[in-house]
């Protein structure tokens, strides 16, 4: 091939590329997998906290586990512990509240960008508890110099029973400050999502959910975003 030739066609292939998208970016799916517990190495994703941290005594697990139905063998993870009111002795913490446990995604390789999608999706088993699921965005809304990043919260209310898929629109959820709703009027960043948690509290929740201390238990499939409205 002479100099010439070659140079027209390394010019060809660079405007091929330089034209070249993912198509995703124009027509983004109607749904997208978040979170999926379907193997062991999901686990490493995610990171325990509760009241222990503080002097507490609620405990906490995440583990994935094999189920097999109609001889298909499938994985899911189960968020599960014990919820307990006291408080270690000799504890130096003086904490207002006692008897809370979560699991929180470890923050995302950059972000995630769900602006796309107006709902979150959980495929879950529950035990009549009611679970607040957060989304964490880009800080933005909060002082200069701040590191934490931004919380959104929904309750998200299981009852007993077999599997079911719970759709919680993005506009449910409400800006947070240590647990507190902000009475301020602020909207959501979905192109800035950096990581998400799912947790529960001894007390309070919605009218007839099981409340109190003991022991909890959530089976989750998944977690997806979806566009549902």
């Amino acid at each position: 091939m002479s100099r010439l030739r070659a140079l027209w066609q390394a010019s060809v292939n660079a405007t091929k590329r330089a034209v070249v998208w993912n198509s995703e970016d124009l027509f983004p799916p109607s749904e997208r997998y978040i979170f999926n517990f379907n193997s062991k190495d999901e686990v490493k994703k995610w990171h325990l906290y509760s009241d222990s941290e503080y002097g507490g005594l609620s405990s906490a697990s995440l583990e994935i586990t094999d189920s097999v139905s109609g001889g298909d063998t499938s994985s899911t993870g189960v968020f599960s512990g014990n919820l307990s009111l006291d408080m270690s002795e000799g504890s130096p913490w003086r904490i207002r509240r006692s008897g809370f446990c979560g699991m929180r995604s470890k923050k995302f390789d950059g972000f995630i960008d769900l602006d796309s999608y107006d709902t979150i999706a959980i495929k879950l088993r529950g035990d009549g508890r009611t679970y607040i699921s957060t989304i964490y965005t880009e800080n933005w809304v909060n002082s200069p110099g701040q590191e934490e990043d931004n919380s959104w919260q929904a309750f998200v209310y299981v009852p007993q029973g077999g599997w079911r898929i719970l759709k919680i629109p993005l506009a449910s959820y409400l800006p947070t400050w240590k647990g507190n709703v902000i009475e301020a009027e602020m909207e959501m960043n979905p192109s800035r999502v950096v990581g998400m948690s799912v947790s529960l509290n001894a007390e309070g929740g919605v009218p007839g959910a099981k409340t109190g201390p003991g022991d909890f238990r959530l089976d989750i499939d998944w977690i997806k975003a979806m566009r549902a409205l």
